[in-house]
């Protein structure tokens, strides 16, 4: 009897210290500490944007633009960003090409990109580049994200303003919820919120800031750098949220279920 008792004592004592390792290390449990994290995304985050080739005719340069966020899936040489990032014309005349800009500051490279896949729907583009692979992020599996989870994502908030240093904000997914505005009357609507009350999805509404380079950011588990979901700035925009005049702290991302949709696209 006395072997019993020891063996529940020590059983006891275990569950005890799990209880208190848990409650030290926070919600997050054994998982990595954000700081740790991030360091494992930033290498994967990218510009998206449009550029010319270094030199240029008479006439002077041509400046790059950096249009939003993308990150890097996949093989590597996979580019995830949001449609509507994507410019709807170039300039062909001057050999000006879709881009991704990889790497930090002064240090960043132009690569250029192509569209190999888009679903304008769900806002979700898919860049391919070539040469040398990228770091890539771990997607999640598109169910099982719950209102509470710590999130974070990483991007470039205001790119032309503050350049290739990638900033990071951290939240909650604090709602679940269907993408459509609501309207005082139909003739304030416009056509993509039309199209999202007829064919309306949910997305992730998140406690945090995002400003318009952020759009294509991933967002991902503070805990383990896992991608739940892509910021969508357009979705602020349309919303009652002005973003850029009274920024409220609430942004919102697709979730990966469509991004997985769109991977899907490109198998043989």
């Amino acid at each position: 009897m006395e072997i019993v008792n020891s063996i529940a004592r020590d059983t006891a004592m275990r569950a005890c210290l799990a209880v208190l390792a848990l409650f030290l290390l926070g919600p997050q449990g054994w998982a990595a500490g954000l700081p740790d994290v991030i360091d494992r995304v930033r290498p994967a985050v990218v510009g998206v944007g449009t550029a010319y080739p270094p030199r240029q005719p008479i006439g002077g340069e041509r400046p790059n633009q950096l249009r939003g966020t993308g990150f890097a899936v996949g093989d590597g040489r996979l580019v995830v960003t949001n449609s509507h990032v994507l410019p709807e014309l170039l300039d062909y005349e001057n050999r000006q090409v879709l881009a991704v800009f990889a790497g930090r500051g002064r240090d960043a490279r132009v690569r250029e990109a192509r569209v190999v896949a888009r679903d304008p729907a769900h806002d979700l583009a898919l860049l391919r580049i070539e040469g040398e692979p990228l770091a890539t992020l771990p997607l999640g599996d598109g169910g099982g994200v719950r209102e509470g989870e710590e999130v974070a994502f990483t991007g470039f908030p205001i790119g032309a303003v503050l350049g290739l240093f990638p900033v990071t904000h951290r939240g909650i997914v604090s709602a679940i919820t269907p993408m459509a505005r609501v309207a005082d009357s139909a003739r304030d609507l416009s056509p993509a919120q039309l199209r999202a009350r007829r064919e309306p999805f949910n997305v992730f509404q998140l406690d945090a800031v995002a400003y318009p380079g952020n759009s294509g950011s991933p967002v991902y588990l503070a805990g383990t750098g896992e991608v739940i979901g892509v910021v969508n700035s357009v979705f602020v925009k349309e919303s009652r949220e002005a973003v850029l005049e009274r920024p409220s702290g609430i942004s919102y991302a697709i979730p990966v279920r469509y991004l997985h949709d769109l991977l899907a696209q490109l198998s043989p």
